[in-house]
């Protein structure tokens, strides 16, 4: 489910209406009324007379009702596929009966979220901090003589690695009104030895929701005012005019430029800037992004230098990591860069980036981002090209990092992720409770129409399952199925058992189908199924995403290759 407008510990007590019906995300409207069809069957109230079973049919069949109700109807359908129930219980009714196709429904949730988070952020500020650390370490690789002996000889020295330059800035963004918002920023440096420092206040209003504009005023090292502008023509266009005046110690310095931007489509864009006044230069970029992958090339002319620049981004997402190759040539000279970027915790990243250039040398850059701080540390290894320091700076970093993640970062996510398990049950134990209760009932429900079923496989040497195990299953010890980690789940699959056949969809918890529920929240799960096909014993085990197809044949076994976790009487 793509998307949820806000997540939460009860998010995973939510019913999935796919898996109240046994379909799969894809499923058609005919296969939706069948399964529903289907499943009144066995749980519509006027199916029990006792009373007691006849209440606990009647919790579930409003449940079956409402998914079914929700998955027939396109437009409610597109809303849940985004956003989960709660997308249906916020906005469903308003956006629904407003619009026609999903496309207007996808569009409208969209305005709807944006103003939700517009509202969000006007309660309270956002710092951002940004902190550079330079640091000079070429002694640990260039040579030197200091022309002076001494009684022993020439005299060992101890490299000298020193702070070459600091820079700190932070700003804090204070809304005032819905369209307008204050921002107050300063900036602290200092660089061999000399200390500069700047204070700034913006004030920035929406002109409309296409256009905004910026007053700057500065004080300190470089005190100054600008002004910005910025202008959306049509819905791929965006218009850029900045003009500021700079008063420091050497003088008056007045800058403008302006700028362009394009989308072409969901993956292109492009930008054009350029820099009117001296030192002139123009700047054009073409920009390719994809959620895998992203390609940048940029060309500058200026008076002062150009230079063609181009790089490669890679992205694994099922890692959390990113890596880059970048080409930077002119009439500078030329550099090389490559790096990568890991998302170690929810809200932090950590990089590095090795840079190999001429005149330039040889620096490696460390990178940690912290929601909104950034952290960057240039040490700059040599002046010149050297091998070894292009060694070492790669490979040093890669072997602090795994033994760092190793020893120290894996054991502590390890035992915060232990104790947020432990949190969620706590805080959850009852509605836990609760889901078993629902989950016994249910299959109280399931008892006299599996019972049918059985009888009908029996009689024609179908399908019939004799043991099915849900949620944490260890095979060290018989004992461990009598824990609350793991249910018995034999009677709620038979019950989806149609023509000697069982599937399940793919992509969805298993502990939302009925009869099932969740024994051991935010720790993995599988399902473990011993059944009988044509007389004969089949088993197999699969993840809790993964989907069920029984029989086959591959799931073929001698006794002796029953699992140890499961201890089953012989068959007669």
């Amino acid at each position: 489910m793509a998307a949820p407008l806000q997540e939460d510990d009860d998010e995973i007590l939510k019913d999935d209406y796919y898996s109240l019906l046994n379909i799969s995300r894809q499923a058609t409207k005919n296969e939706v009324n069948q399964a529903y069809k289907q499943l009144s069957k066995i749980y519509h109230p006027d199916k029990h007379q006792d009373p007691v079973k006849k209440k606990n049919a009647e919790l579930l069949f409003s449940k079956l009702k409402k998914a079914h109700e929700v998955l027939v109807d396109e437009h409610k359908r597109v809303i849940y596929d985004l956003y989960g129930e709660k997308g249906l219980e916020t906005y469903g009714l308003e956006v629904v009966s407003r619009t026609k196709t999903p496309s207007e429904i996808i569009a409208e949730y969209e305005r709807f979220q944006q103003e939700q988070e517009e509202r969000r952020l006007q309660q309270f500020t956002n710092p951002k901090t940004n902190a550079v650390i330079v640091v000079n370490a070429c002694e640990l690789f260039e040579s030197y003589d200091d022309g002076e002996d001494d009684d022993y000889g020439m005299m060992e020295r101890i490299p000298s690695i020193g702070i070459s330059s600091m820079n700190v800035s932070q700003s804090v963004d204070c809304p005032l009104t819905s369209q307008n918002t204050a921002i107050l920023r300063w900036n602290l440096a200092s660089e061999n030895g000399n200390g500069s420092g700047i204070f700034a206040v913006t004030w920035k209003r929406l002109l409309s929701s296409r256009g905004s504009v910026e007053v700057e005023t500065s004080f300190g090292s470089r005190s100054g005012v600008s002004f910005r502008f910025s202008r959306h023509f049509f819905k791929s266009l965006i218009f850029n005019f900045n003009t500021n005046l700079k008063v420091s110690e050497r003088g008056i310095k007045p800058s403008v430029n302006t700028g362009l931007s394009y989308t072409f489509d969901r993956y292109w864009q492009g930008r054009i800037r350029w820099n009117i006044l001296a030192p002139s230069n123009l700047k054009t970029l073409l920009v390719y992004h994809s959620e895998t992958q992203q390609v940048l090339f940029e060309v500058n002319l200026g008076i002062q230098y150009s230079y063609i620049y181009t790089s490669y981004t890679k992205k694994f997402k099922e890692h959390d990591v990113s890596t880059t190759v970048s080409l930077k040539a002119g009439t500078f000279g030329a550099v090389i860069e490559y790096g990568i970027e890991k998302k170690v915790t929810a809200f932090s990243n950590l990089g590095a980036t090795m840079s190999v250039g001429y005149p330039t040398g040889v620096t490696i850059a460390l990178k940690l981002d912290r929601g909104s701080h950034t952290m960057l540390m240039p040490i700059k290894l040599s002046d010149e090209v050297i091998p070894s320091s292009i060694l070492y700076g790669t490979i040093i970093p890669i072997v602090t990092y795994f033994a760092v993640k190793k020893l120290i970062v894996d054991p502590f996510l390890s035992g915060q992720k232990e104790k947020e398990l432990v949190r969620k049950k706590q805080e959850q134990k009852e509605k836990i409770q609760q889901r078993k209760r629902e989950a016994q009932a249910l299959i109280e429900l399931m008892k006299e129409s599996v019972d049918r079923n059985i009888e009908v496989e029996e009689r024609r040497n179908g399908l019939i399952i004799i043991t099915a195990i849900y949620g944490k299953l260890s095979s060290s010890t018989d004992e461990d199925l009598q824990t609350e980690d793991c249910i018995d789940v034999t009677v709620p699959l038979q019950a989806l058992v149609k023509d000697s056949n069982l599937i399940t969809p793919e992509k969805t918890s298993k502990s939302d189908i009925p009869g099932f529920y969740d024994p051991c929240i935010g720790e993995e799960k599988k399902l473990y199924i011993k059944y009988k096909f044509r007389k004969t014993i089949h088993h197999t085990t699969v993840d809790d995403m993964e989907k069920v197809r029984i029989p086959q044949q591959r799931h073929l076994m001698r006794e002796e290759d029953l699992p140890p976790f499961i201890n089953e009487p012989d068959e007669t």
